[in-house]
């Protein structure tokens, strides 16, 4: 049974890395010329930052959707947590294609309100499920909470 939910963490795990993959494929390496020509405000997060927190932000999210299932894939309340934390995932991942992938600090704000949005009613969600499970996306809610003050100053200084 140990062996079989360490499993299943992993590949819980393994499938939001995937996602965090896919989202650094719109993400520019430090130096990028469209990142770098965009005026920041001066607390904006040095770039090495950004990869470890959103690394363990997806962990993170990885062992939250392992507790959910644990509960059980048949119950209704695990299959709605299940459909918005995947609709959360792919808000994530639009995101980077609208902020950086179509150069657009107004796309990336209105999705990253949309993507906020989700994320409090995926911890709701998880919450009736799993309090654990809500818990651990607490940080990546905070996280995009200030990524979405960030975006916006951004969008107001390139404006």
């Amino acid at each position: 049974m140990k062996n079989n939910r360490i499993l299943s963490t992993a590949l819980c795990i393994g499938i939001c890395m995937l996602f965090a993959y896919a989202g650094s494929l719109f993400t520019p390496v430090a130096g990028s010329w469209y990142y770098t020509t965009l005026v920041k405000p001066p607390w904006n997060p040095p770039d090495w930052l950004f990869p470890p927190v959103w690394t363990l932000l997806f962990v993170l999210m990885g062992v939250a959707l392992s507790l959910v299932l644990e509960a059980g894939i048949d119950k209704k309340e695990v299959k709605q947590a299940i459909l918005l934390f995947g609709l959360q995932l792919f808000l994530n991942l639009g995101w980077s294609a609208s902020f950086f992938g179509m150069r657009s600090p107004l796309a990336g704000f209105v999705e990253i309100l949309i993507l906020w949005l989700f994320i409090v009613m995926t911890i709701v969600t998880f919450s009736k499920v799993s309090k654990p499970a809500a818990f651990c996306l607490v940080p990546y809610l905070l996280w995009v909470s200030f990524a979405s003050f960030l975006n916006f100053v951004i969008l107001r200084l390139n404006s």
